[in-house]
C-alpha cells in the first residue's frame, strides 16, 4: 500500500506509464495494477506459475500487460563487463550482502521477507551484512 501510494504521489494522482513487474506472485501483479496509471504498460519477465489477477482491473483500467522472458544470456556478458568497470554500479538494487558460504541464508532473508535482493560475495573478504 506505501508503495502504491508513493507512486501515486509522485505522478499526481494518476499513476505510472510503464511498471515493471518482476516477482511473479499475485499481490505483486495486483500492485503493478494498481502503480499503473489507466492506458499503461504493465511488464512483467518470467514465468508466474498459479498466479491470478483481476482482469476486469485490466480491462476496465485500459491497461496493456507484455510479457516473456528475459534473455539474461544476451545481456550478460555486456552488463557484467558494466559492473566490473564501474559504470553500471547494482548496489542499489541489493539491500543485504552476504558471503557465498551464506547462500542459504540469502535465500531465507528472501522467504521471510528480510531481504528483496541478495548479493553474494564470491570474495573471501566480504563479511559485510549489508549492501
Amino acid at each position: 500500500e506505501e508503495g502504491i501510494a508513493r507512486i501515486k504521489d509522485l505522478t499526481g494522482g494518476v499513476g505510472a506509464d510503464s511498471v515493471l513487474e518482476c516477482v511473479g506472485t499475485g499481490e505483486s501483479f495486483d500492485q503493478a495494477l494498481a502503480c499503473s496509471r489507466p492506458g499503461g504498460t504493465i511488464g512483467y519477465v518470467g514465468v508466474p506459475h498459479g498466479v491470478s489477477f483481476d482482469g476486469q482491473k485490466l480491462f476496465f483500467g485500459q491497461k496493456r500487460m507484455l510479457g516473456g522472458p528475459a534473455p539474461v544470456r544476451r545481456f550478460l556478458p555486456d552488463l557484467m563487463d558494466r559492473v566490473l568497470k564501474g559504470k553500471i554500479k547494482p548496489g542499489k538494487v541489493f539491500d543485504l550482502q552476504l558471503p557465498l558460504a551464506d547462500v542459504a541464508e540469502g535465500y531465507r532473508a528472501m522467504d521471510e521477507r528480510r531481504a528483496i535482493k541478495v548479493l553474494l560475495a564470491v570474495d573471501a573478504r566480504a563479511n559485510s551484512r549489508t549492501a
